[in-house]
């Protein structure tokens, strides 16, 4: 972020509720707000008391069947190298979870904090994937869902039509984040004009709305979907 006047980057100050004043660093100390406007004040020994020591090593509690785990549990994944003189307990370990199509459920402390994390195979390598515990997530009892709602037979048919027509083998590398992309290109565009204003886009983005006709976007998907799936056909013919 910067000022718009000199393009100074905007540094951003911690700042005291009480009297707005700048608050140094060695000012600083840890709370815990136990009730509103109360807290309890920890020290660094009081952090110390409870500090996790991070060992670099992954300790596995059990093993259990990978379709028993909720996806939503599942965080962040990381790849799990071995150390000099590893390599056989890690290729015993990575062969022996393939076969049995089970994970790892361990525990790991990275940066003084405690993870869940269950290891998995993945080709040749062991993935260690960060968990949430499951505190963390929310129960959907909490949640405003619909309940029981009467559907159509032909919307209900129209829904299967377009997942049917619509399935595919997995394959990443199809998905791309263009949004990501269109900046940098707008960025390459502005660098190349030397920081001058870019003419206006052409067209107006729709505006969003919070009511979505389902059935209307499930037949409009599946029209795209039979327009697409009928022209790779036209070309096979051909090329037989």
């Amino acid at each position: 972020m910067l000022r718009r006047s000199d393009n100074s980057p905007i540094r951003y100050k911690r700042v005291a509720e009480a009297d707005e004043k700048e608050v140094p660093w060695d000012e600083i100390a840890k709370g815990y707000e136990y009730e509103k406007d109360h807290f309890v004040v920890l020290s660094e020994k009081d952090l110390e008391r409870v500090k996790i020591a991070s060992t670099q090593t992954v300790d596995i509690k059990e093993f259990v069947k990978l379709e028993e785990i909720d996806p939503m549990f599942f965080d962040e994944p990381y790849y799990l190298a071995p150390e000099k003189g590893g390599d056989k307990a890690y290729v015993l370990l990575r062969e022996a979870l393939k076969k049995s199509g089970k994970v790892g459920i361990a525990k790991v402390v990275i940066k003084t904090r405690e993870h869940l994390a269950a290891v998995k195979p993945l080709d040749k390598a062991l993935v260690l994937e960060l968990m949430h515990f499951a505190d963390e997530l929310v129960d959907t009892n909490e949640l405003k869902l619909p309940g029981d709602v009467k559907v159509g037979q032909k919307e209900m048919n129209m829904a299967e039509s377009l997942i049917e027509g619509m399935t595919d083998k997995w394959d990443p590398e199809k998905f791309k984040d263009e949004y990501r992309e269109a900046v940098m290109q707008m960025i390459e565009e502005k660098i190349a004009a030397g920081g001058k204003e870019l003419p206006a886009a052409k067209g107006k983005a729709k505006k969003a709305t919070n009511v979505v006709d389902l059935v209307a976007v499930l037949q409009q998907s599946l029209n795209q979907a039979k327009r697409g799936k009928s022209k790779p056909e036209k070309k096979r013919k051909k090329a037989a």
